[in-house]
């Protein structure tokens, strides 16, 4: 595993009291970065996580809000900055999905997968910015998914593959905004990961990613020394070749 020094850095992890998320925030805990815990409904997993983190010798702070939301997000980052001093690594993780046929799919899940995981990272995106922008460093890893370099079509989960692909954008579009700034921003994109909810019949390699795994790639992206990789996806997904169907 990749061992960067992150002493000192305060990192922001959205939704992380449960899943990859919970993973990632304990990964930067683990490596010295002061700790914020994001959640909108799992309040007591998101105190657990906390509790674990500070283990590691870090200060932690636990935020609530709906990172769709404008006034949430302001007000996470605000109370980030009280506590633990201005993000310095923002990890957009949050991202809902609807795993059935498109047309199955209602009209408020449709909105939800696609604000969850494009608004969410766009409004989280523009407050860690600003305060990145005036110390002249920040690191933003986007959390994607596997398909996106892949050209995946499938009718099953479409809101999420689309959404996604726009996170991959937005990656590169801010990478290219924010070169003059001391900040790279860059997405990981799993396959499918060890705690998912739902799995395929076959998994690439024998089994499914780990947290570790992904963490992998995320800890090199944040990594102090990596300050001339930018706008780039790594695809964690064991060499899965997605069929059209």
């Amino acid at each position: 595993m990749i061992e960067p020094d992150l002493t000192g850095q305060t990192a922001l992890v959205t939704g992380s009291a449960k899943g990859v998320g919970r993973g990632l925030l304990l990964a930067l805990a683990d490596r010295g970065a002061d700790a914020a815990v994001h959640y909108r409904t799992s309040d007591d997993a998101a105190n657990e996580v906390a509790d674990r983190a500070a283990k590691a010798g870090v200060q932690t702070t636990v935020v609530q809000g709906d990172v769709t939301e404008p006034e949430d997000v302001a007000g996470m980052f605000e109370r980030v900055e009280a506590d633990l001093g201005t993000v310095d690594i923002l990890v957009n993780n949050v991202g809902a999905f609807a795993p059935c046929h498109w047309e199955d799919i209602d009209f408020a899940t449709w909105n939800t997968v696609l604000e969850t995981n494009i608004n969410g990272t766009y409004l989280c995106s523009k407050a860690a910015l600003g305060p990145m922008r005036e110390q002249g460093y920040g690191r933003i890893v986007n959390v994607g998914y596997a398909s996106s370099e892949k050209g995946l079509v499938n009718t099953k989960n479409f809101p999420y593959f689309a959404a996604k692909s726009g996170v991959l954008m937005f990656t590169r579009m801010l990478a290219a905004d924010t070169q003059h700034d001391g900040i790279t921003v860059n997405a990981v994109s799993p396959y499918v990961v060890e705690n998912s909810d739902e799995f395929p019949a076959e998994a690439p390699r024998g089994r499914w990613a780990t947290t570790d795994d992904v963490a992998q790639v995320m800890l090199f992206f944040l990594d102090p020394d990596s300050g001339y990789i930018s706008g780039q996806n790594v695809e964690v997904d064991g060499g899965w070749l997605p069929e059209t169907v």
